[in-house]
C-alpha cells in the first residue's frame, strides 16, 4: 500500500500562498494537487517549484477537447514530470486512448485518470443536464469505459469506491475528493466520507483540502489522518 495517500489541493490564487502552505505541509506524507487557478496563474513553473521542494504533483486541469488536443496537452504534463494527470472520461473513447498512448510515450509516464461524475453533483444535477441514471449509475458506466480504454484509474466519490474495486480489481486506483473529517462541515461537496470510511470502501488516494489547509496545524492534522488510514486498513 502507498504510503502517501493523501493528495492535499493547492487550490490558492498564486504561488506565494501555494507555496507557503507548501512549507506547512511534509512530501514524505502527502502528495500535492494543482489545479486550473493555480496552474493558469502561475504555469508549469509552479510544477518544478514544488517538486524541487519534494512533493509529487497531481496536475489537476481535468482535459477534455478532441482526441488530439488532449493527447498533446498529456504529452506536455508528462513532460513537466507530474505524478499523476487527469482526463474527463465523457470525453469518449478515442480521446481517452490517445490520451493514453500519450503518456505511454513518455519516459516517465504519470498515472493517467479519467474524473468521473464531479462530487458537487447529486442524482438531480445530472437530470438537469441531461444524464439518465443516479450518479452511481454514471459512474460505474464511465468508470467501465476507463478501463476499457487503459487507463490506470478514476477519480470517484468515496460511495462509489467499493463497487468500482470489486469490478475492476486493486490494480486500478481510486482517487476520491469529498473527504470530510467527522467533525468538518461538507461545504461544496455532496457524496462525502470520512477519511476511514473511504480507506474501507477501497479508496487509493485521498484528496483532502479543507481539514488539512485550514487546520492549526497542517501536519498534525496529516498525520492524525494517516493514522485513521492505517487503523482502518490493518
Amino acid at each position: 500500500m502507498d504510503s502517501k495517500r493523501v493528495i492535499v489541493p493547492l487550490d490558492f490564487p498564486d504561488a506565494a500562498r501555494a507555496l507557503a502552505m507548501a512549507t506547512r505541509l511534509d512530501p514524505s506524507l502527502c502528495r500535492v494537487k494543482v489545479g486550473k487557478e493555480l496552474f493558469v496563474a502561475e504555469g508549469p513553473a509552479i510544477v518544478h517549484r514544488l517538486q524541487d521542494a519534494g512533493f509529487d504533483v497531481f496536475l489537476d486541469l481535468k482535459f477534455h477537447d478532441i482526441p488530439n488536443t488532449v493527447a498533446g496537452a498529456c504529452r506536455a504534463a508528462a513532460r513537466l514530470g507530474v505524478w499523476m494527470v487527469n482526463v474527463h472520461a465523457t470525453g469518449g473513447e478515442a480521446m481517452l486512448k490517445a490520451a493514453r498512448e500519450a503518456v505511454a510515450s513518455s519516459a516517465r509516464p504519470p498515472l493517467l485518470i479519467a474524473v468521473t461524475v464531479l462530487t458537487s453533483l447529486a442524482d438531480a444535477e445530472l437530470a438537469a443536464v441531461g444524464l439518465s441514471g443516479s450518479a452511481a449509475d454514471n459512474v460505474g458506466r464511465l468508470a467501465a469505459l476507463t478501463a476499457q480504454c487503459g487507463l490506470d484509474g478514476v477519480v470517484c466519490s468515496p460511495l462509489e469506491a467499493r463497487a468500482l474495486k470489486a469490478r475492476h480489481g486493486e490494480a486500478f486506483k481510486l482517487v476520491t475528493p469529498g473527504i470530510r473529517l467527522p467533525d468538518s462541515p461538507a461545504d461544496d461537496q455532496r457524496r462525502v466520507l470520512t477519511p476511514a470510511e473511504a480507506a474501507r470502501e477501497g479508496a487509493d488516494y485521498l484528496v483532502v483540502g479543507r481539514p488539512i489547509t485550514q487546520a492549526p496545524d497542517p501536519v498534525a492534522a496529516l498525520r492524525a489522518i494517516g493514522a485513521q488510514l492505517r487503523e482502518a486498513t490493518s
